[in-house]
């Protein structure tokens, strides 16, 4: 068979198959796809399946020399019992994860922070709370104590979480500007026992290793979405 025979028949199943072409779109790495990346040069994607996935995957990048982003590391993720929602339109109590992209203000953990984190790190103590009440003055705010206007049952004790919360990152939702009732206490964190409450979570080793991995200095941010649909990453 002439090898031009041979190409012609290769190129034609690849487009049956629904592959696509090699330094095509679906090629290129998931950062060089999206809207935006937060403008910095680390970033960290968290995609589910759809909406309704409790599961998918969380992935760490580095922006190198040209623009080029570079996979620095990969782990199992875990979402909302409820599965992901828009960030723009979420409401508080959904036990669903917000899409978008948001910054990453700082680190927390009732352990002592992984050798090597360059991050703002911030011990929880006895007394520390992440108020999620509406009618306070401290919404979707670390308060230490907590104040007599955020109700306990409207709060999170946060030394009360000893697996998730023994090393987090807080995500921005819904943090510069709180908008009462968009939810509060949105977290990067380790695995519980299952889903979580609308956070995502990741196994011990891996939270670790983005906490040594993450340069303030480098501006990382969190771009959470669907790998598809109206609540695809790409489109934030």
């Amino acid at each position: 068979m002439r090898p031009g025979v041979l190409t012609a028949l290769l190129s034609a199943s690849l487009l049956v198959l629904g592959a696509a072409p090699s330094g095509g779109p679906a090629s290129r790495p998931l950062p060089a796809r999206m809207a935006d990346t937060g403008g910095g040069t680390q970033l960290i994607t968290a995609v589910a399946p759809g909406t309704g996935s409790t599961e998918g995957r969380v992935t760490w990048w580095d922006r190198r020399g040209g623009g080029r982003w570079v996979k620095a590391g990969s782990a199992p993720a875990r979402f909302g019992a409820n599965g992901l929602a828009d960030g723009a339109t979420r409401q508080q109590g959904t036990s669903t994860t917000p899409t978008g992209l948001y910054d990453l203000p700082y680190a927390f953990g009732i352990r002592t922070a992984p050798r090597g984190t360059a991050y703002r790190y911030r011990a929880v103590r006895p007394d520390s709370w992440w108020c999620q009440d509406n009618d306070s003055r401290a919404y979707n705010r670390w308060t230490e104590p907590r104040p007599a206007d955020c109700r306990a049952a409207e709060a999170e004790h946060l030394i009360t979480y000893s697996a998730q919360y023994a090393h987090a990152l807080v995500v921005g939702f819904n943090y510069q500007r709180p908008v009462r009732g968009r939810g509060a206490g949105i977290f990067l964190h380790v695995n519980g026992a299952g889903a979580t409450a609308g956070c995502v979570s990741v196994p011990a080793e891996a939270m670790r290793r983005i906490l040594r991995w993450a340069d303030p200095a480098a501006a990382p941010h969190i771009a959470i979405g669907t790998s598809g649909g109206a609540t695809a990453i790409t489109r934030y």
